[in-house]
C-alpha cells in the first residue's frame, strides 16, 4: 500500500508504536537461533526458503507511443535499427510476465513521460487534457497506455513540468499509479508536493510477503529549466539528501527491498555548473553515499547502461544501476533473488540487463487503445501552413551559418522587438539559438506543421535578456568550446569537429545580429574574433537585448551571465508555435527575407568552409 507522505503525525505515531512493539517483543522472546542454542536436541533449522521476482524499468519515454516519427511522417528509423514507443515495450513486458509469473513482476518508469513528440504537444496545447473551458478534456494517451500496461510507479522527470503544474496534476489524476518525487517539495512548507515512495508486496505462498519499497527522485535542474512554471510554487532539493531521509524510513517500515527510480544520470555531472547547489546526474552518488539501497533505475541522460555496479562506501554492499536508453528503445530487467531468514527476506542477488524493443511487434492492445489519438496527431502535423521558396536544411547547421537557423533567429528577434519598452527598443537586438536537429529540413513547396516542428523540437518559450558586450563575448566563447581544437594546416573533418567537452548540439548557440569568427585553431576561451555590430567593434560596456529561449535564459547548459541578466521581454508562447505563425501569416517562407551569413569558422583567420 502507498504511504501518504503528507500525513506526518500518523506516520510518526505508527513508527513509534511499531518500534515499541519490536522492543517489547525482543525483551520477552528469544530468537529462533537463541532457542536452538538453548535446546541442544532441537532439530536443525530448515534451509532458508528462496524466492525471486523482477522489476521492469523504462525511462524517458517522451510520449513515444508507436514506432513512428511525426516529424518525417514515417516509421522511426535510425542507423542502429532501433524501434521506439511503448507499444513495443508492452510486448516485452507481457513476455516477462508470462515467463516469470504475473505476481513476480513490478513495472516502474524513471520519468520524462508527457513531453517530447507532436503527440505530447497536441494533448497539452491543441486538445489539452486541461481544457480552457469547464468541460472535461481528453485522457492523455500516455496515461491510457501506462494504465493498460499496469505500471506500479513512475518518477517525475524534469520535462513533466514543461506544460505547467496544472497539466502535470491532471496527468497525475489520470494515472492509476503514483508519480513519485521525494525531492519535489512545496515551496512554502518544504513538504513533499508529490508522493515520495510507495510500497508494493510480492506474495509468497506459505511465507511472509516480500515488501518492496520504491522511492522516486527527480532532477534538481527543474528549478532552473522550468523556473517560469515552478518558481514560488515548488522547490527541488538534492537526490542524495532526500534519499538519506527516506531510505531509512522505508527500511523502518519493514521493506525487504529498497528500489529507487531516479530521473538523474549516473556520472556525477551537472550541465548547469554552479547555478544550483545540487548535482544533476547524481544516481551514482546516491548509490555510493546512501546505505540500504538494492538497485536504482536511472533516467534523464538518454544513454543505455545495461548494468552498472556501485559499492556503497558505508556498508560495502554493491548497488546495481541500469538505464534503458530512451523513447521505449529498451526495457531494463532487474532480477532479484531472496532467502527467508528467521521470518525476514534478505536479498542475495541482484542482476540487471536491457532488452531491445526492436525484437518484437507492437502490442495489439496498445494499438487498439491509441490508434485514434495517433491518427488525430498525424492529421494535425500534416496540416499545411504555407510554402517555401527553397529547401532549407539543417544538415550543416553545426558548422555553417545556414538559412534555416536564420529563420529561427528572425522569428525570435521580431517577436522580442514587438514587446520591448521604448527605452529597451533603442538598444541593439540580437538572437541566440541552437541547432536541435541535424536531420531537420523545410522543403521547397508546401510547408506543414511537422516541417517546422522538426526544426524546433522543444517546447521552449521566449525571453529578451540584457547582456553587455563583454558578457556577450564570454557567452560566445562558452559556446565555442563545442568544437575540438584543429590546428592550422590540419584538415577539418566535420565528423570529429563537434561535441567536444560533451557539449551536445542542443547546447551550442549561434548568434544573429552580430558578426564574428570562431577560430578553431585557438585554445578554448580565445576563439571569438572580430566581434562586431553593424560594422563596428563591440564595446565591452555596450548593452544588447538578446532573444533567447527560456531554457537557456534560466541557466540551462551553464552559459555565463544569462541567468542573472535583466529581463527585457518574456512570453509564455512556444517559439515553435511562433515559427508556425510566422509562416502562416507570411504565406511564403523566403530565405531572402532573413538569411544573413554573419559568423564563420576559421583556422588562424582563414575561413574553413565556403559560405552557404
Amino acid at each position: 500500500m502507498p504511504v501518504n507522505p503528507m500525513n506526518r503525525r500518523e506516520f510518526v505515531k505508527k513508527s513509534a508504536v511499531t518500534g515499541a512493539a519490536v522492543t517489547v517483543a525482543g525483551a520477552v522472546a528469544a530468537t529462533p537461533a537463541q532457542a536452538q542454542a538453548q535446546a541442544p536436541n532441537h532439530k536443525p533449522e530448515k534451509a532458508p526458503r528462496t524466492w525471486s521476482f523482477s522489476i521492469l524499468g523504462t525511462t524517458d519515454l517522451h510520449s513515444h507511443v508507436f514506432d513512428w516519427d511525426y516529424y518525417t511522417d514515417a516509421a522511426y528509423k535510425d542507423s542502429k535499427g532501433n524501434s521506439v514507443g511503448v507499444a513495443c515495450v508492452a510486448t516485452l513486458i507481457k513476455q516477462q510476465r508470462a515467463a516469470k509469473g504475473e505476481e513476480r513482476v513490478l513495472l516502474v518508469d524513471a520519468g520524462d513521460i508527457i513531453q517530447g513528440t507532436s503527440l505530447a504537444y497536441y494533448y497539452a496545447r491543441v486538445d489539452p487534457i486541461v481544457p480552457a473551458t469547464g468541460k472535461h478534456g481528453p485522457k492523455h494517451p500516455m496515461a491510457v497506455a501506462m494504465n493498460a500496461m499496469r505500471y506500479d510507479a513512475a518518477a517525475l522527470g524534469n520535462h513533466e513540468f514543461n506544460y505547467g503544474i496544472e497539466t502535470l496534476r491532471k496527468f497525475e489524476k489520470q494515472c492509476h499509479f503514483p508519480l513519485l518525487g521525494a525531492n519535489a517539495l512545496d515551496a512554502k512548507t518544504l513538504r513533499p508536493a508529490f508522493q515520495p515512495y510507495t510500497v508494493k508486496r510480492i506474495c509468497v505462498p506459505g511465507a511472509p510477503d516480500i515488501k518492496v519499497g520504491i522511492l522516486g527522485l527527480t532532477n534538481p535542474g527543474i528549478a532552473l529549466w522550468d523556473k517560469d512554471n515552478v518558481s514560488g510554487k515548488m522547490a527541488f532539493t538534492g537526490l542524495v539528501e532526500q534519499a538519506k531521509k527516506y531510505v531509512p524510513r522505508m527500511r523502518a517500515l519493514g521493506c525487504d527491498v529498497v528500489f529507487l527510480t531516479d530521473h538523474s544520470g549516473l556520472d556525477g555531472s551537472s550541465s548547469y555548473g554552479s547555478e544550483l547547489p545540487y548535482i544533476e546526474n547524481a544516481s551514482n552518488l546516491v548509490a555510493q553515499q546512501v546505505p540500504g539501497i538494492d538497485a536504482i533505475l536511472v533516467g534523464h541522460t538518454h544513454v543505455e547502461v545495461s548494468s552498472y555496479t556501485v559499492k556503497n562506501e558505508e556498508t560495502g554492499k554493491d548497488v546495481v544501476l541500469s538505464e534503458p536508453y530512451c523513447w521505449g528503445m529498451r526495457l531494463t530487467v532487474f532480477d532479484f533473488e531472496l532467502e527467508l531468514h528467521h521470518g525476514q527476506w534478505k536479498v542475495t542477488s541482484t542482476k540487471a540487463q536491457t532488452l531491445n524493443s526492436n525484437t518484437v511487434e507492437e502490442d495489439p492492445e496498445i494499438t487498439r487503445l491509441l490508434k485514434a489519438d495517433h491518427d488525430l496527431v498525424v492529421k494535425y502535423v500534416n496540416t499545411p501552413v504555407g510554402t517555401c521558396t527553397a529547401d532549407l536544411s539543417a544538415a550543416e547547421a553545426c558548422w555553417k551559418d545556414v538559412p534555416v537557423m536564420d529563420f529561427i533567429h528572425q522569428v525570435q528577434m521580431a517577436t522580442v522587438a514587438s514587446g520591448l519598452s521604448t527605452a529597451d527598443a533603442a538598444l541593439p537586438l540580437i538572437s541566440v539559438a541552437a541547432p536541435f536537429s541535424r536531420t531537420a529540413d523545410i522543403p521547397a513547396g508546401n510547408v506543414t506543421i511537422r516541417d517546422v516542428a522538426g526544426l524546433y523540437i522543444y517546447d521552449n518559450t521566449l525571453y529578451g535578456k540584457k547582456l553587455t558586450g563583454a558578457q556577450l563575448k564570454d557567452y560566445l566563447e562558452y559556446a565555442a568550446k563545442y568544437y575540438y581544437k584543429v590546428p592550422s594546416g590540419t584538415k577539418v573533418d566535420t565528423a570529429t569537429l563537434t561535441n567536444a567537452n560533451s557539449f551536445w548540439d542542443y547546447m551550442y548557440d549561434t548568434a544573429a545580429g552580430v558578426e564574428y569568427d570562431i577560430d578553431i585553431a585557438q585554445a578554448e576561451g580565445s576563439r571569438i574574433k572580430n566581434l562586431t555590430y553593424k560594422g563596428a567593434a563591440v564595446a565591452d560596456d555596450q548593452v544588447f537585448v538578446v532573444a533567447v529561449n527560456n531554457y537557456r535564459a534560466n541557466g540551462g547548459s551553464g552559459y555565463p551571465h544569462i541567468a542573472a541578466a535583466d529581463i527585457a521581454y518574456s512570453s509564455t508562447n512556444e517559439i515553435r508555435q511562433l515559427m508556425i505563425d510566422y509562416v502562416t501569416s507570411k504565406g511564403t517562407l523566403d530565405p531572402a527575407d532573413f538569411a544573413v551569413t554573419n559568423w564563420k569558422l576559421t583556422q588562424d583567420g582563414a575561413p574553413v568552409f565556403t559560405a552557404s
